[in-house]
């Protein structure tokens, strides 16, 4: 039942619906991934968490502390495609700057740093402003990590640097 309710959300998100469900669904959803960072022995030296699990296309972030983390949001992402995966193990919330890419023909916005040149940030914009590439739930990027650009700006807006961040 959670692997066809998990479809059913990543149907929807791929499609940009809105997903309706009743509390239990949400709460279910949220105890698995609270039960598995909780497990997983986690800590963070900030009062947020980041797991992303590359299987289900997802970033997750969670406030608490070791053995007490909350799920608090949920994103779809994008991640490295097989010739350049994205990095897995343990890192840190680096730096953060509002863009890049201009020398190349495109822009990603609300980038944070999380291992040397690996980013989360937005979907790729062409100069103009119009969306150059949009996709996500994909093994596309060169490493990074893309998020649509609303879910970018809350990790650059709120989680501090330091903060862990749990890829696997």
């Amino acid at each position: 039942m959670l692997i066809n309710i998990l479809k059913n959300i990543y149907r929807a998100t791929k499609l940009n619906t809105t997903v309706l469900s009743d509390f239990l669904l949400v709460n279910s959803l949220s105890s698995y991934g609270e039960s598995f960072v909780n497990n997983s022995n986690l800590s963070s030296t900030t009062n947020y968490l980041i797991w992303v699990d590359t299987q289900s296309f997802k970033v997750n972030i969670f406030t608490g502390k070791k053995s007490n983390w909350k799920l608090i949001k949920s994103y779809s992402c994008s991640i490295g495609k097989p010739t350049t995966p994205t990095p897995k193990g343990t890192f840190y919330i680096g730096i953060k700057g509002y863009s890049f890419g201009y020398s190349h023909g495109y822009v990603c916005y609300y980038y944070s740093q999380f291992k040397n040149d690996y980013l989360f940030h937005s979907i790729l914009y062409n100069l103009d402003g119009t969306i150059k590439d949009g996709r996500l739930g994909m093994k596309i990027s060169n490493g990074c990590i893309r998020l649509a650009k609303v879910n970018a700006k809350w990790i650059y807006d709120n989680v501090p640097a330091k903060t862990t961040v749990f890829i696997n």
